[in-house]
């Protein structure tokens, strides 16, 4: 029997709906679904073919400024199946990752389908995480890795993670997610987050809400207790120049030396530097916040706070508190992004100024 493997057109839309009906009963694909996977997504959609007949496929997700794809699904026609085809289906995604710049190359699949579990085994794949009700009949769902790249210890997974509730609250999100790592009896809520956002902002942005600076982060977690050590790149402000309004810039600049008078009262280690040494931070037990410009997430340049879960010799692991629905991500796809130091160099740099900021507290 002869097969052939190549990437997905509009004209297999029809046939991977019908594909999906045959093969799942819940949580399907819609021919809107497919369509945007091939038009607009960041996303490789393999199909695999006898004659005219589409017999199955592949689709892997990639996440943008990270060397992480997701096995969103595979799927094997039940008329097709005996033939191998998931192995070879598996095969091609990772290929497909792996062309993709891609490292790693992580997946969930039902608990109770065996048959799939099985086959992710036995190539290599690592379960590490369980999700209670993930599935539409509320079924659990387990995650799996592989390190597609080359054999390494897996990421350390010591950081909880949370999602950020409103499109300005990045640095609070963080901020939870450090404290609770530190202290795991602290709960990571909504209300906290609101406050903490609340004492840091900086009141005005790029547009919009204003979101927490450096040194608002660096206060609100001394006054909870941590040990605090904070790095700048540059003296003074570090976003006025992304504000026009000369209002807001005077508003924004009592804010901000505020901040300073507060911190020069406290013991917050305060280091002025361009490189940001992530990980003799881990190493001597911090938990760092980085600020980052979206940019290399999102194409939208704004500045954004992430959180470090761990660092190996070949990638940075962070949490990103925003979850982009729009793309078909959960939480579950923004933890433990892999980011190749130097993709982390440039992503850690933001507006004319190249600004580099990190907040970093342990236990005090």
């Amino acid at each position: 029997m002869s097969f052939d493997f190549r990437f997905a057109s509009t004209d297999d839309i029809d046939d991977l709906v019908e594909l999906e009906r045959v093969c799942f009963t819940l949580d399907r694909l819609n021919q809107r679904n497919f369509s945007w996977m091939l038009s607009r997504a960041n996303a490789a959609l393999i199909v695999v073919t006898s004659g005219a007949t589409l017999c199955g496929y592949a689709l892997v997700l990639f996440h943008r400024g990270t060397s992480l794809g997701r096995l969103y699904s595979i799927a094997v026609s039940p008329a097709w199946r005996g033939h191998e085809l998931g192995q070879r289906l598996l095969e091609q995604a990772q290929a497909c990752a792996l062309a993709r710049n891609c490292a790693w190359l992580r997946l969930e699949v039902r608990a109770d389908n065996s048959a799939a579990i099985r086959l992710y085994e036995a190539n290599g794949y690592q379960r590490f995480a369980s999700v209670e009700d993930y599935y539409e009949d509320h079924c659990e769902a387990l995650r799996y890795e592989k390190r597609i790249l080359r054999e390494t210890p897996a990421p350390a997974r010591q950081v909880p993670y949370y999602q950020q509730t409103t499109e300005f609250t990045c640095g609070a999100a963080c901020l939870l997610m450090a404290m609770s790592a530190i202290d795991p009896t602290r709960a990571m809520t909504r209300a906290e987050e609101i406050q903490l956002w609340r004492e840091a902002t900086t009141i005005f942005m790029t547009a919009g809400h204003g979101g927490c600076s450096p040194q608002g982060l660096a206060l609100a977690a001394w006054r909870r207790g941590f040990d605090v050590r904070l790095e700048v790149s540059h003296p003074g402000s570090l976003f006025l120049h992304g504000v026009r309004s000369t209002e807001k810039k005077s508003i924004m600049k009592l804010v901000e030396d505020g901040f300073a008078q507060e911190l020069a009262a406290t013991q917050v280690e305060q280091v002025l530097g361009d490189y940001l040494q992530i990980g003799a931070a881990l190493a001597a037990g911090y938990k760092p916040l980085v600020l980052i410009s979206s940019y290399r997430f999102t194409r939208l340049k704004a500045p954004h706070w992430v959180i470090i879960t761990g660092c190996d010799e070949d990638f940075v692991y962070l949490h990103d508190p925003d979850v982009d629905h729009s793309k078909l991500k959960r939480g579950l796809d923004c933890q433990h992004l892999p980011v190749s130091h130097q993709e982390f160099l440039r992503m850690t740099v933001f507006g004319v100024q190249r600004v580099r900021a990190a907040v970093m507290l342990r236990s005090r």
